[in-house]
């Protein structure tokens, strides 16, 4: 039986993660504002990669999906739901834009396993398998087993191939790659680019989840906060 089961290690990302990178040693980390404001901000440019990304929003009917927690994968299971229930009201597949925006605490959702055996008991990764009820050391959401899922079609590998746009936070990766750090032995940005080359294929690296979320709104589609 599919437990369907994850802690969603909800906190306040300017609130108590700060109180806990502070009690790791993480000093640069203990504000998160400080953080933020220490990327810098470059002179403006458009990015070809994001553009063309955006552009594959089309067709009448447009929705994207915020998940800043892992939420037992829904985003991915209405995701699913959005085209089943389309199809069956007559709508064709071409009419339908479907983005998922994974942020905060669901980023790893937007990586292959060999990051989640990596970093199992660190931040945002300690998600039990619902296989064991251990921490997963597979992103089991992508390339599962037949059957495995509680709904077919839902699997990441599967919605990329149908189309679905997912994109990953970058501010979230250089966040939690700083809370990371300590617990591994390696440095922020090692984690960081640990973390960025090990994307599922076709995930879209995003400049923040709060920037695609209105980004993709501003392209037509409907906003639906997914846990």
């Amino acid at each position: 039986m599919f437990d369907w089961k994850l802690p969603t290690h909800r906190r306040g990302f300017l609130g108590s993660v700060a109180g806990s990178a502070a009690a790791l040693g993480l000093t640069s980390l203990a504000h998160p504002l400080e953080l933020v404001a220490a990327t810098g901000q470059g002179p403006a440019h458009e990015d070809p990669g994001l553009t063309a990304w955006l552009g594959k929003i089309t067709g009448k009917h447009k929705i994207v999906y915020d998940a800043p927690e892992p939420n037992n994968g829904f985003a991915f299971a209405w995701s699913r739901v959005f085209y089943l229930t389309n199809n069956e009201t007559g709508v064709a597949d071409k009419d339908i834009s479907v983005v998922v925006i994974l942020r905060h605490n669901a980023i790893p959702f937007a990586m292959t396993d060999p990051m989640w055996d990596k970093y199992k008991t660190a931040g945002p990764f300690t998600l039990s398998d619902p296989a064991t009820n251990a921490p997963s050391t597979r992103n089991f959401l992508y390339k599962a087993p037949a059957g495995a899922l509680p709904l077919p079609g839902m699997g990441i590998d599967q919605l990329l191939a149908a189309g679905v746009l997912i994109g990953v936070c970058n501010m979230a990766i250089k966040f939690y790659s700083g809370v990371v750090a300590g617990k591994v032995n390696m440095t922020a940005d090692a984690v960081a680019s640990d973390w960025r080359a090990n994307l599922v294929p076709g995930v879209q690296l995003l400049p923040s989840g709060v920037w695609a979320v209105n980004r993709t709104q501003e392209h037509g589609c409907a906003y639906c906060f997914a846990g």
